[in-house]
């Protein structure tokens, strides 16, 4: 590397290796303010040291944060366009103007520069690349082969486990309502292993037929084996198979005059024939593929996409990219799909509305990730052009209810700020409130909004852990919350320059609360953060609450007015997260134990402590020479142990 030391941010990259064994690094710092001339300037002195070769290239700030990520077929070639601004839009021109540094990676062929392109755009989210808004990873149903009976549920995440993978789903709804209608028809357990281990009588799952209850021996191997081949047989797409499999046990039961087995089969046709009839996308002649239509009104842009996946309809999702003002539509696509496929493989067939940009490139990296012939087709006719037909009206649809939910919210923003006194509509919104049960496994949540509603990957938990803070004590957990937000914004973008601090903070409390909040501000020598207190009113009646002002001004909304409501809205979901959060680490205490807390115990010493001994009190209370005695535990281990509980 030559040049500039590394950004911190490129610590333990996520790009292949590939792309590193040649990676090049070349940076110019130019003065810190917005300046046309500077970022020029910045840019020409990079390009002494460019070559033309493929690679990545990213545009960094005066504080080293990365602008802008872009990939080329001839790194000296593209990078030299940025010098001539006269044919740049407006939106690249203050690119460059902010521009004081760049960092170059050199790769082997411009396909690999596009999948580092995409790499690199999904971890560092800059400012003048489109977004992919929502990427959390998507769902799906894990039937796992590690057991001698199989269990089927939703997962979400790397695929580490022993098994089939079935998806992606389009929501956690979609796996959640699928497995419902799975479960009744063909009775796979869902439960743990170390449920399923200690069971003596069947759950209530088996009670209302949703399980086969084989914990408890109900079920013999063989025939649960025949579920599981049934079950892989549906999410594969032999539903046909399955369902006259079904009919001819239900006409055999019948005969044989076993009405109530007739009956059980009959129930199951019921759930196949209702999961067949409830697909919203009749996708005949497709196997597996992924649809995409685009919709764009007033610089707003929504990418519609299907799930086909063993010729069933698994669902669809509405996605919404960030920052493609002045971006070609062709472009937009390819950059949302270079980051939709980044987690997880593309199917064997793409259907689209149009023709992406460099769409040859695209699938030569996106081929990359996959095994066998990836085709992208834009149809024009038949079954596939009725599907597209399909998604672009989602798409249309869809991108007129946000539009419409924009103005609404914008029209609420503007009335905020007349209410609360601020300079203009606020662009980030702050909503804080704490969770606790007398005082235990208490933390406090912070929820963030803004015009385009709820920022999801801002929200933030705070474990309270001061000695000094009471358990308990809200005003004093407020204070806490406040002040390690704020003395952490304060390190971090102390020139507020990154749009992370707050144009308005609402609080969930009364004045207490909101007095705690000012002292913990005021602590920190900050006095221009817009703060309001937000207090239920009696009886903790919704849409009586009382609204207080640091200046000791307290006031009530009409019961009707959209602006409470949309104020409720932002407490409510301060709330549910909370105690989301709150409970999550409740259960987590419970399933905590001691010997978690000692040097050197690990999973396997764990079990085996806890076999030996019964219990973790019994191991805390053992002898040294007891714990001498247990498999697989050492005299020095033991020695660890015994002094670990003694102090």
């Amino acid at each position: 590397m030559a040049g500039r030391p590394a950004h911190p941010n490129d610590s333990n990259p996520r790009a292949p290796d590939r792309f590193l064994e040649e990676a090049a690094t070349y940076s110019v710092r130019g003065a810190d303010a917005p300046d046309l001339d500077t970022g020029i300037a910045a840019i020409r002195n990079t390009l002494k040291t460019l070559p033309t070769r493929p690679g990545v290239y990213r545009m960094l700030d005066a504080r080293g944060d990365v602008l802008y990520v872009g990939k080329a077929r001839a790194l000296k070639n593209r990078v030299t366009n940025y010098t001539q601004v006269d044919k740049l839009p407006r939106r690249l021109q203050r690119m460059v103007s902010l521009t004081r540094s760049m960092m170059i990676v050199t790769t082997n062929s411009e396909a690999e520069a596009l999948l580092l392109e995409a790499q690199l755009i999904k971890r560092y989210r800059p400012a003048y690349n489109v977004l992919l808004r929502d990427d959390k990873s998507f769902p799906y149903i894990l039937l796992r082969e590690d057991h001698d009976f199989p269990r089927m549920s939703k997962y979400r995440g790397a695929q580490k486990y022993k098994g089939q993978y079935f998806g992606p789903f389009a929501s956690a709804g979609s796996v959640t309502s699928t497995l419902n209608s799975l479960q009744k028809l063909f009775l796979l357990r869902s439960c743990s292993d170390s449920f399923f281990a200690n069971r003596s009588r069947p759950c209530l799952l088996y009670q209302i037929k949703r399980c086969s209850a084989p914990c408890v021996d109900r079920i013999s191997k063989e025939d649960y084996a025949a579920l599981v081949g049934d079950a892989r047989a549906f999410l594969t797409g032999k539903s046909t198979d399955v369902q006259a499999r079904l009919g001819k046990k239900m006409e055999a039961a019948a005969e044989a005059l076993d009405f109530e087995s007739a009956a059980a089969y009959r129930d199951r046709l019921k759930a196949l024939t209702f999961i067949q009839g409830s697909q919203a996308v009749n996708a005949q002649g497709i196997a597996d593929a992924d649809v995409f239509a685009m919709a764009s009104q007033g610089g707003t842009v929504c990418i519609q996409a299907f799930f086909i996946r063993a010729g069933q309809n698994w669902g669809h999702r509405s996605f919404f990219p960030a920052h493609v003002q002045d971006m070609d539509d062709a472009e937009i696509l390819t950059s949302f799909l270079m980051q939709f496929y980044q987690d997880m493989p593309a199917p064997k067939l793409i259907l689209t509305d149009r023709q992406p940009f460099e769409c040859d490139l695209m699938l030569e990296a996106l081929s990359a990730n996959r095994t066998g012939k990836l085709e992208l087709l834009v149809p024009q006719r038949g079954e596939r052009k009725r599907l597209i037909d399909q998604a672009q009206r989602n798409a249309s649809e869809a991108l007129q209810r946000r539009v419409a939910e924009s103005a609404s919210t914008a029209k609420h923003l503007t009335e905020m700020a007349e209410l609360f006194g601020l300079e203009g509509p606020p662009d980030r919104i702050e909503v804080y409130d704490n969770s606790h049960i007398q005082g235990t496994n208490a933390l406090g949540a912070m929820v963030v909004a803004g015009p385009e509603g709820f920022r999801k990957a801002a929200y933030r938990k705070f474990n309270i852990k001061r000695a000094e803070t009471v358990p308990g004590d809200d005003y004093a957990m407020m204070r806490e919350v406040f002040e390690r937000r704020f003395a952490r914004a304060q390190t971090d973008d102390p020139d507020r320059s990154s749009g992370d601090w707050p144009d308005l903070v609402l609080v969930d409390g009364g004045k207490g609360q909101l007095k705690a909040a000012m002292e913990a501000l005021a602590g920190l020598g900050i006095d221009d953060v817009a703060l309001v207190g937000v207090a239920k009113g009696p009886d903790r009646n919704a849409g009586r609450e009382t609204f207080f002002l640091p200046d000791g001004k307290e006031f009530t909304l009409p019961v009707n007015s959209p602006v409470l409501f949309y104020l409720q809205r932002l407490r409510d979901e301060a709330h549910r997260f909370a105690i989301g959060a709150h409970r999550g680490k409740r259960k987590k205490a419970m399933t905590t134990s001691p010997l978690d807390e000692v040097p050197g115990i690990g999973p396997a010493r764990k079990r085996a402590l806890l076999m030996h001994f019964g219990t973790a009190k019994a191991v805390r209370s053992a002898s040294l020479e007891d714990l001498q005695k247990a498999p697989g535990v050492s005299k020095a281990m033991a020695q660890s142990i015994y002094d670990y509980f003694r102090g």
